[in-house]
């Protein structure tokens, strides 16, 4: 296949077969919109209708029709037929992935040694970190999956040294106690880093969601301008492709001095100081979901978010023989209290993959459950639905839920008929009917409020 002005040479019948399974689910989706018949470019989300959801129908089908697995990031990238294409030929081409629908076995990994005592004198989360620094540094805080099937440990020393590096950084440039910082991240060691980074210099974090696609990245800023104005903002922290749109947004937000990408923040943090912080300084602003309005900046303190994370943990019996299994999105109060900065707290190990992993293949966060033995893990009604709906029997065998203890479902109306219907399916692979725990949660107050 060659490639002339962008555009790729292939074969006529792999184009009209994609073609037309593209226009078959556009036509199932939004009966009737597509006036214009669709081509090699048109524009899946503009013209077509597809977004996360119906995007993971559409590459199943594709996959099902040629017998090729294709790249999970292409869910995020891929914007017309053609670069779907183009991702086809390619992995027809590779083959050196299992066919779609297949069960893929990966090694298990065994859970670690359980620890005596949590840090429940801690007022900070800076404290709570120190804690678990000083009394076991090489302990696997975290097991992160970024771009293949291997995870990548990160223990309570490798995350302290990575955000004291970007702390040093962040100091360098002139940030002071309590100006705000907003990070624009993917899941990734360099979110993780910088999450902690901005609390050791001493600065609150603003955490807010990248965009599904570069191409959509002017457009985003644009939108979340509004946030970062609101919150101050001095700093972003965010991706290289977004310092091309800097001058843009410092137009729009008045308190924005900088843009920047995570490598070009770190210094030697040999003589760095974490600045001193008090149980009522505030620890990050999260914005409310905008479901009733316009986003809302809620102000939450060390002392909020340690009292409720303790009041989850004594509500679920968490403690460092857990095992936490998670996808949710690291700017979502769900996946970054509940999940990450509760099994901080707990000495519990996470277990973390990124929401396009998840979305792509609903399977794989079943499998990551079996392969860590993980006993915790959380999702809005929508995950247990798209593991009912998109994961064939075949994807199941051998798989072994029996260690999943609580299963939480939350953050969107919890659906009764899901719930059996997930609890009946997977029975057969050990999940108890005891695990499903649907929950409920405001950002105002933190994360959790209710629990089983």
């Amino acid at each position: 296949m060659s490639d002339r002005g962008g555009k790729a040479e292939v074969s006529k019948g792999d184009e009209a077969r994609l073609l037309a399974i593209v226009a078959a689910l556009a036509e199932e989706l939004h009966p009737g919109r597509v006036n214009a018949p669709v081509t090699l470019d048109s524009r899946l989300d503009q013209e077509l209708g597809f977004d996360s959801l119906s995007g993971i129908e559409l590459l199943m089908r594709i996959e099902q029709a040629f017998g090729v697995t294709l790249p999970e990031q292409l869910l995020a990238s891929a914007e017309t037929p053609r670069e779907l294409l183009r991702a086809v030929r390619a992995a027809g081409r590779a083959r050196t992935s299992p066919a779609p629908g297949d069960a893929v076995v990966l090694p298990e990994v065994a859970p670690a040694s359980a620890v005596e005592g949590v840090p429940r004198r801690a007022q900070t989360l800076v404290e709570m970190l120190q804690w678990h620094l000083e009394r076991h540094p090489e302990r696997i805080h975290v097991h992160l999956y970024e771009s293949d099937d291997r995870p990548s440990p990160i223990s309570y020393e490798e995350l302290y040294r990575g955000a004291s590096a970007l702390a040093a950084g962040l100091r360098a440039r002139g940030l002071q106690p309590g100006q705000t910082v907003a990070i624009m991240l993917p899941t990734s060691r360099d979110y993780l880093f910088s999450f902690f980074g901005i609390l050791l210099a001493g600065g609150v974090p603003v955490p807010i969601y990248p965009p599904a696609r570069p191409s959509q990245l002017e457009d985003h800023l644009r939108r979340h301008a509004r946030i970062l104005d609101n919150a101050g903002v001095r700093l972003l922290i965010t991706v290289e492709e977004a310092r091309l749109v800097a001058r843009l947004l410092k137009a729009q937000v008045g308190t924005l001095s900088e843009v920047v990408i995570p490598a070009g923040l770190r210094q030697d943090a040999s003589t760095f100081t974490p600045v001193p912080v008090e149980a009522d300084d505030i620890a990050f602003l999260q914005y409310t979901s905008g479901s009733t309005g316009q986003p809302k900046g809620v102000i939450l303190t060390h002392g909020n978010l340690l009292a409720n994370i303790r009041a989850m943990g004594e509500a679920t019996a968490a403690g460092s023989q857990d095992v936490f299994v998670s996808w949710l999105p690291l700017y979502h109060d769900m996946g970054l209290i509940g999940a990450w900065l509760g099994s901080l707290y707990y000495a519990m190990t996470l277990v973390l993959m990124s929401p396009l992993a998840f979305l792509a293949r609903p399977g794989r966060w079943l499998w990551r459950i079996h392969q860590h033995h993980g006993t915790l893990s959380a999702a809005p009604n929508f995950a247990y639905e798209l593991c009912l709906s998109k994961v064939s029997d075949a994807e199941l065998e051998g798989l072994d839920l029996s260690s999943w203890r609580l299963a939480f479902n939350g953050a969107e109306p919890v659906s009764p008929a899901t719930v059996r219907r997930f609890t009946e399916r997977f029975a057969a692979h050990g999940f108890a009917s005891t695990t499903m725990a649907p929950v409920y949660g405001l950002a105002e107050a933190a994360v959790g409020l209710a629990f089983p």
